[in-house]
Formats: structure tokens, C-alpha cells, sequence
């Protein structure tokens, strides 16, 4: 097998022993934007700075993606038959901004809003060259019961 590569080049550090989503932060508004972006969507400014986002938030909203989504631009599972839900939310980055993102877990009886998630990664293709192609997710923060 091949090794491991990220989706799409500057959407997050890779490879990286603690790998981060890379933003923009607007140098004239200090507006955080995913992905990176070289204008400002919030005052339209055009200077902007690359920022490693937090890795960890809270569970902002969530759905299930109970169907095979479109493909293109999907690049993964799209056969009915062997496609499996995924969790799909946002996680609001304390301070930052919130992330639309892939959730590790599709069990709706086991996600809350509000309930702490961290940034991780998982596969989702494997491309033709044989190379793992891997995403970014997040998975609930496990809790210490008292």
C-alpha cells in the first residue's frame, strides 16, 4: 500500500506530528476564515495571514449523510450499497470561527450539541496511485466519568 496523503495541499498541515486546518486571519478586521482565503468576507480586505486553527471545540450543529453525496465533486464510497453514513456538523474553535466538517461518529443518539470535539483525520479514498487519501474529522473528546 501507499502512504498517506491529504485531500487537498493548504487545507491542513501535513504531515505534522499534531497536524492543524489552516485558516486566514484578516490583517485588517483580525476576521479567522476556513479555508484560507486572500480576501476578508467580512470587511474586504486583501491582506490576510495564514493561521493554524485550534484542534479542539464544542459541537456546534449536527446531521447524518445518510445517502452516497454527488460525485463529482465527492471522491469517495458513492455505491448504495456499500456506502456508510457519516456525521457532518459544525464544531465552533473557541475564539476562531466554526467548521463545517466530517464527524467520526453517525450515531445520533451518541452526539449532543455543545458536547466537546477534537480535530483528527481519516481515510476516505484511495486514490490510483494506490496512496491513502485522508480528510480531516472530528471526534468527541471522551469524558472521565466522576
Amino acid at each position: 500500500m501507499g502512504k498517506q496523503v491529504p485531500v487537498a495541499e493548504g487545507v491542513f498541515t501535513w504531515p505534522a506530528d499534531e497536524p492543524r486546518l489552516l485558516g486566514s486571519t484578516c490583517t485588517d478586521c483580525a476576521n479567522v476564515m476556513f479555508p484560507t482565503q486572500s480576501s476578508c468576507s467580512k470587511c474586504s480586505g486583501q491582506s490576510t495571514e495564514v493561521t493554524e486553527l485550534g484542534r479542539t471545540g464544542e459541537l456546534w450543529t449536527w446531521t447524518v449523510q445518510g445517502y452516497p453525496p454527488k460525485s463529482p465533486p465527492y471522491a469517495g464510497d458513492v455505491d448504495p450499497q456499500t456506502f456508510e453514513p457519516f456525521g457532518v456538523g459544525y464544531v465552533e474553535l473557541p475564539g476562531e470561527l466554526r467548521v463545517e466538517t466530517r464527524l467520526t461518529i453517525n450515531d445520533p443518539a451518541q452526539m449532543k450539541i455543545g458536547m466537546e470535539m477534537e480535530l483528527t483525520f481519516v481515510p476516505l479514498f484511495t486514490n490510483d496511485d494506490g496512496d491513502e487519501v485522508v480528510t480531516f474529522a472530528f471526534a468527541p473528546i471522551e469524558q472521565e466519568t466522576p
